[in-house]
């Protein structure tokens, strides 16, 4: 039987730290050099590294690197895990942090089983979640954009009469505002066009999604989702992209904590201290989650749009939905009556449309074969 053989790797931009450790418990750790992060390069790495004998396990943190490193690993015929950064153990009083000393701390732990994997998605996935991720991007712009415009105006007085700003009649009022001055002038209409070049993005990303939806493999999950009230197409596309398998969740509190919507603690004998949520995980997937709870405030109901949403979803689908709206609505107006803020409220039923979903999604999808660091 061959022995194994755990690589650490420190991966930047432009270059990789090597650290590799024997297999037995308490054997030599040592830093095997620096290489150019590059295709070829890292190939000749695993070719010297291979020749020694023995099964190779790569591992390296997370990052802006991406996951290009662990596909091609991954392709030569060796283990690799991406591990996730914020779960490293680090010691308390260690205060000294290099490239190679990291290296060797991560081939280390590796060997001791002491890293938590990070879920890799394949390349088709990770192409529609930069997709949903760019229009995400493109909301926050327009919002920036909104934002600038607003303050412009008010900065010289001129307010809108009406109630509610970016409605056909706002943008109405839009073109009868008049400076005196050409420069003022020539900022206000710079404003204005920003805002609907931002708008023309996220409607041109928004249709994109809609039309490479149907060839994503999840699909039909991003389908069944929406049976939820408050889970429209594009809070269903955007929880189903940064998710991904929810099969890899064996109970829906496991998908809480990963979306950070479960409270946080720091407790100590006799004393018991909670605060708000973790707000681990992604960001982008909560706020669509919070968005959508916003609706269990209104009575249980089935709309128009809802309705047709529902039709063409398999009856234990739309039960599950259903039961649900049934327990969340009555929940929202029992938190609400105690006298708790809204965003407390909501985030609760944010946390219970996660078990929901949870149980949808895995109905309607099969449970895939898992590989080595695959899993949560």
């Amino acid at each position: 039987m061959q022995d194994s053989i755990f690589i650490g790797l420190d991966v930047h931009k432009a270059t990789i730290a090597v650290a590799v450790a024997a297999e037995e418990r308490g054997g030599e750790v040592r830093h095997w050099g620096t290489v150019p992060h590059r295709p070829d390069h890292v190939r000749k790495l695993v070719d010297k590294l291979s020749a020694v004998g023995g099964k190779l396990h790569f591992c390296y943190e997370a990052g802006p690197c991406g996951y290009g490193l662990h596909r091609q690993l991954v392709e030569l015929g060796h283990d690799s895990t991406v591990v996730a950064p914020s779960l490293i153990p680090v010691k308390a009083g260690d205060r000294v942090k290099t490239d190679r000393r990291d290296a060797v701390m991560l081939a280390k732990l590796h060997r001791a089983g002491e890293l938590t994997a990070v879920w890799v998605p394949d390349a088709a996935h990770e192409a529609m979640r930069d997709l949903v991720r760019a229009r995400a991007t493109a909301m926050r712009v327009t919002g920036k954009a909104r934002q600038h415009l607003q303050g412009f105006l008010l900065r010289h007085s001129r307010v809108y009469p009406g109630k509610k700003g970016w409605t056909v009649a706002y943008r109405r009022w839009l073109t009868t505002v008049r400076f005196d001055h050409p420069a003022q002038q020539i900022v206000f209409q710079d404003y204005v066009d920003a805002v609907t070049d931002a708008e023309a993005r996220v409607a041109k990303l928004t249709e994109q999604i809609a039309e490479l939806l149907p060839d994503w493999d999840l699909a039909p999950v991003v389908e069944a989702v929406q049976a939820m009230r408050g889970v429209g197409f594009i809070v269903a596309v955007t929880v189903v992209a940064e998710v991904g398998d929810f099969h890899r969740f064996d109970n829906p509190r496991q998908l809480m904590a990963y979306l950070g919507l479960t409270p946080s603690e720091h407790s100590s004998g006799a004393t018991v201290r909670r605060g708000g949520i973790t707000k681990e995980g992604s960001g982008l997937a909560r706020r669509a989650l919070i968005e959508g709870a916003w609706s269990y405030r209104m009575q249980p109901r089935v709309s128009r749009k809802l309705h047709d949403r529902l039709e063409a979803l398999p009856g234990t689908v739309r039960d599950i939905a259903w039961k649900g709206q049934l327990r969340m609505c009555q929940r929202y107006r029992r938190l609400a009556a105690a006298g708790k803020p809204k965003v407390v409220v909501t985030t609760a039923i944010a946390r219970e449309m996660v078990g929901f979903i949870w149980a949808i999604a895995r109905m309607v999808t099969a449970v895939p074969v898992r590989t080595a660091g695959q899993h949560a």
